[in-house]
């Protein structure tokens, strides 16, 4: 471990921002591409049947991976970040002497316009738009206690988690042990896989045919959980808990030692119920687990990223990922823009097309240029494109657009 000096030293850079935040924000952007690229590159991915051109050994085991460490763990890292940046968006309107509330409704005006774009013209599983709605309930109780807000959190968690649970027994005792209709769910999926290979209207079509299900899973889902770690961010940002990691040590190896054992527990027990027995009592009580463990696991994940941050080699791995974390904005609409171009219509069509192994081949590549680009564009500019945008809007200003300005 660095000192405390040197850990300073590390997280000063980037313009006066925190570093390591920095870095698992970029951390959080690669996990959210790992898991939106399936559901791009596959209409059947979460409809319980099995992409006919993806079957195999080793198509399995990717699936099991992606499933197990990645599906529904690292939106909770983005949200608990929300919530973190909350409360920095506070004290930047209080040091500007700008009235808070104006200034963040319009931001949040801005992210449900730029998440109703993208889910109709790009991807429908958008979590912009969530996060606007949800940031109103943040602003309402905006000046919780730290600890109201962390019991609050567990609360969210445990009501959605015992809701699954009772979801799961009525589904168990109604359906009789029937399986799920895969003639009619692959029928669909083949519609839809037509229609994403279509031209853009067709596209456009698909899209909004998918919304329905997608805001269910959103609703009943990910908002509750989102929601939690909100307030887990609001509480951890009135503390400055990321501001002095190397004063948290202890909590962040006990994090990492709960959330690699029962975190990847509840993870393995999801990716089964999900690959295995889709749409089945045992799949949705899976779900109610995985929305208990799967905050221990992000939580790990976030310890990890951000012990390495402050440790020996915290400088590399701050220059790895925090450009791309400096510019998540952008670089998540800029995902979802090119996997349009390469699985829709819009571009080569290739939906369906390609197996579960090059999907994540492709998605570690994207992100590899994403980096590399993000680090070239920072050098120049203060702010990734859609940052700017957001800004001039929340701030109703024109911000610096070139470093030469500052």
């Amino acid at each position: 471990m660095t000192s405390a000096t040197e850990a300073t030293a590390v997280n000063d850079k980037a313009v006066g921002r925190l570093g390591a935040v920095d870095a698992l924000r970029g951390f959080a952007l690669f996990g959210i591409l790992m898991v939106n690229i399936t559901y791009l590159a596959s209409a059947y991915h979460g409809t319980g049947v099995e992409d006919p051109g993806s079957g195999g050994p080793l198509e399995d085991a990717v699936r099991a991976v992606v499933a197990t460490f990645f599906e529904a763990k690292f939106f909770l890292l983005f949200s608990f970040l929300f919530g973190y940046a909350f409360t920095l968006q506070l004290a930047s309107a209080d040091r500007a002497r700008a009235r808070f509330v104006p200034r963040f409704l319009r931001r949040l005006t801005g992210l449900f316009f730029l998440g109703v774009v993208h889910a109709v013209v790009l991807f429908p599983g958008d979590i912009l738009t969530t996060y606007a709605v949800l940031g109103l309930i943040l602003l309402v109780f905006h000046r919780i206690r730290p600890r109201t807000a962390v019991r609050t959190a567990v609360v969210l968690f445990g009501v959605t988690a015992a809701a699954y649970v009772l979801l799961a027994v009525a589904v168990a005792l109604w359906s009789g042990g029937a399986g799920p209709d895969e003639v009619s769910a692959a029928a669909d999926a083949a519609r839809a896989t037509e229609a994403l290979r279509g031209d853009a209207p067709s596209v456009v079509s698909a899209h909004l045919d998918q919304l329905p299900d997608v805001v269910s899973m959103l609703v009943f889902f990910q908002a509750p959980a989102a929601l939690a770690a909100f307030f887990l961010g609001l509480a951890a940002g009135r503390h400055q808990v990321l501001g002095d990691i190397t004063g948290h040590g202890r909590l962040l190896r006990r994090l990492q030692a709960w959330g690699f054992t029962v975190g990847v527990g509840g993870g393995v027990v999801y990716a089964h119920a999900s690959l295995a027995h889709p749409s089945t009592a045992y799949q949705i009580l899976a779900l109610g687990v995985d929305v208990i463990t799967a905050p221990l696991l992000a939580a790990a994940y976030a310890a990890t990223v951000l012990r390495l941050a402050n440790g020996r080699h915290g400088r590399t791995v701050i220059a790895a990922l925090a450009p791309a974390g400096r510019m998540t904005l952008t670089n998540y609409l800029s995902q979802s823009l090119v996997c349009a171009l390469l699985f829709t219509g819009y571009g080569a069509g290739l939906v369906g097309r390609v197996p579960p192994t090059g999907v994540a081949a492709i998605a570690l590549a994207l992100f590899a240029a994403q980096v590399l680009a993000s680090r070239w564009w920072l050098g120049r500019h203060p702010y990734g494109p859609a940052e700017w945008g957001l800004r001039a809007w929340t701030t109703l200003s024109r911000p610096d657009w070139s470093t030469r300005a500052r």
